[in-house]
């Protein structure tokens, strides 16, 4: 391992691998990809029924622009609309990429990439290759990189980014194996380490994923819409969202009380049974949870989270159907839905053998089969909207320092499905532009680095205090918010931040890696603390968020986002979307230069 790079990756899913990729085909050669194992992370190990990306429209009839696409990104509020044009702009350039790398995206017999209505879109511009399209992405650019002989440094933890006068200089990385440190030198690092998945403990994120969000905003990195989040429902056995197909076959709702007695829900909260399955249905495509649909399919959340809260354990079963199925009784669209499907018969897991059997063989993969158990489901984080502040070439405001896919704050209150994974693309490629574009200072400042007193003792504290932390989250600050509760814990934890590492013990080097983990969490979880109760206060509820005491937040507040630094939260306004004269003459006279 070299000691001075021109830019340094951090992170191994579809965004880093592709920024990578990207920086090398542009010219940039110095250049090494890190991470804490080349297997973890969302990308690898997260999806759906069938995972969307989304993109410009690439069939049909249907009308569609690079500005519509923007307009669509962009009204879903609190969003920057320059970043929401480039990612509409650079789509079909990104998507054909993978297709090159060949992701097995759809096409019909004349070559157009036929595509479908995803949450939040009003065209048809979702496509996917099934429930692991991340993965197959991440595994495809992975094979990019090795073939072009790009290092990865595998089982290494960044925990820290050092910087001068605002200026990235390098990172600190901590062993995972020896337990030892070292500083690498870097005139730019791109951070694609993900969302902050830790900060829950009701989460579908991976097991293996937490993110380093914690690691920009110790740097000075500003952070953006750090309190727009989507949650919703996700089976907890095994982490992965239940949307699409898995409610469009219409399951059957139970919950089981801690002595075995089952009973079915769902029904006697509707004035009859088909208006319960239409809200099922519904929550297909209006999977995130959202205030503004707790009349509608958002119900079915609260309804579920009501029986969490009497102690009962909810499931999905996939084996018989619900009370009070009557096809010719379900609204027009849910009929008319099953019906092109060929699905108008039988029980929901035949339905779903028939509209999606790789959503079955993927449970049963993982130890479940739908044929014969039901599958235990709960309102779960999924996705931050918000993250690390990026301008239009996805660099934080701290030079040097990019920050590309989940955890930058590159959406506000709703964005399409599959948009992100998109944004993984679009926002490394652009990141990897800008550094390209850059001139290489070799004689980087040595960057110096000195490793916190670490407190050693004979029993640790480190888990317990993560989960304590990870479950007040979840009930106070997550889709249901209580303000009271937030400040109390936002103060626990800006005091807990303060004296962490002398008041967390250890017992051996071995915990190290959690130790730093923790930390990283914790200023994420203040920090989200901080834009979520000043967000409650100025707005009330809105998107995912149904503040306790609060009216639903009026669509003014669209044109702003919530900014937060080390010091507080404070309201920025959108930059709008930009108005191009695209003369092709001017245009091309200007890429000449």
């Amino acid at each position: 391992m070299q000691e001075k790079y021109n830019t340094i990756v951090v992170g191994s899913g579809c965004a880093g691998f592709n920024a990578a990729d990207w920086l090398y085909d542009l010219g940039v050669r110095d250049i090494a990809l890190i991470t804490e194992g080349v297997n973890m992370g969302t990308s690898r190990n997260t999806g759906s029924d069938k995972q969307t990306y989304y993109k410009l429209t690439l069939a049909g009839d249907e009308p569609d622009s690079v500005y519509e696409m923007a307009r669509t990104l962009f009204d879903g509020g609190s969003m920057h609309g320059d970043t929401a044009l480039i990612q509409a702009a650079c789509s079909a350039k990104a998507f054909m990429k993978l297709v090159h790398l060949g992701l097995p995206f759809p096409t019909n017999r004349y070559g157009a990439f036929v595509g479908y209505k995803t949450d939040h879109d009003p065209r048809q511009r979702a496509t996917s290759c099934g429930p692991l399209t991340s993965k197959l992405m991440t595994e495809a650019l992975e094979r990019e990189v090795a073939r072009k002989g790009i290092p990865i440094l595998d089982g290494y933890q960044v925990i820290k980014l050092l910087t001068r006068d605002n200026q990235i200089q390098g990172l600190a990385v901590l062993d995972r194996e020896s337990r030892g440190y070292q500083v690498l030198h870097a005139q730019n690092i791109i951070l694609a380490t993900g969302g902050p998945a830790g900060v829950y403990a009701d989460t579908v994120f991976p097991v293996s994923q937490t993110g380093s969000t914690g690691l920009a905003l110790e740097a000075g990195a500003a952070a953006c819409n750090l309190q727009e989040w989507q949650y919703g429902l996700a089976s907890t056995d095994f982490r992965w969202n239940v949307s699409g197909t898995y409610q469009q076959v219409l399951p059957k709702y139970i919950s089981v009380d801690a002595d075995g007695h089952e009973s079915e829900f769902l029904p006697g909260y509707f004035d009859n049974p088909a208006e319960a399955l239409d809200m099922v249905f519904l929550k297909g495509y209006q999977w995130p949870f959202d205030v503004c649909k707790i009349n509608g399919s958002s119900r079915i959340d609260l309804l579920v989270a009501q029986e969490n809260e009497k102690g009962r354990t909810v499931y999905m079963d996939f084996r018989h159907n619900p009370t009070g199925l009557n096809f010719e009784r379900l609204s027009a669209e849910t009929e008319q839905y099953l019906e092109k499907s060929g699905a108008l018969f039988g029980t929901p897991i035949e339905r779903l053998a028939k509209m999606n059997p790789k959503a079955i063989q993927l449970y049963r993969d993982n130890g479940i089969d739908l044929y014969r158990e039901p599958l235990k489901a709960a309102v779960c984080a999924q996705h931050c909207n918000g993250g690390i502040a990026v301008d239009a070439n996805w660099e934080s405001s701290v030079n040097g320092l990019y920050a590309v896919g989940e955890v930058a704050g590159t959406f506000g209150v709703y964005r399409p499905g599959g948009s992100a994974l998109n944004d993984t693309q679009v926002g490394s490629m652009r990141a990897a532009e800008h550094i390209a574009r850059k001139k290489w200072v070799s004689d980087i400042i040595p960057a110096e680095f000195t490793p916190p007193e670490i407190t050693y003792g004979v029993r640790s504290n480190l888990s317990a205090n993560l989960e304590a932390r990870q479950k007040r989250m979840s009930r106070h600050a997550a889709y249901l918010r209580d303000p009271e509760e937030m400040r109390k814990l936002y103060q626990e934890l800006c005091q807990w931040k303060e004296k962490f590492f002398g008041e967390t013990v250890i017992i051996c080097d071995a915990e190290l890696p959690f130790l730093y983990k923790s930390y990283d969490l914790l200023v994420t979880q203040t920090a989200m603390l901080s834009a979520m109760l000043f967000a409650s206060e100025q707005m009330g509820s809105r998107g995912s968020a149904l503040v306790k005491g609060a009216e639903t937040a009026d669509t003014a507040y669209n044109n702003r986002v919530v900014m937060t630094d080390a010091v507080q939260s404070y309201f920025e306004p959108v930059r709008p979307l930009p108005s191009c004269d695209d003369w092709f003459e001017t245009v091309w006279g200007e890429s000449e230069r």
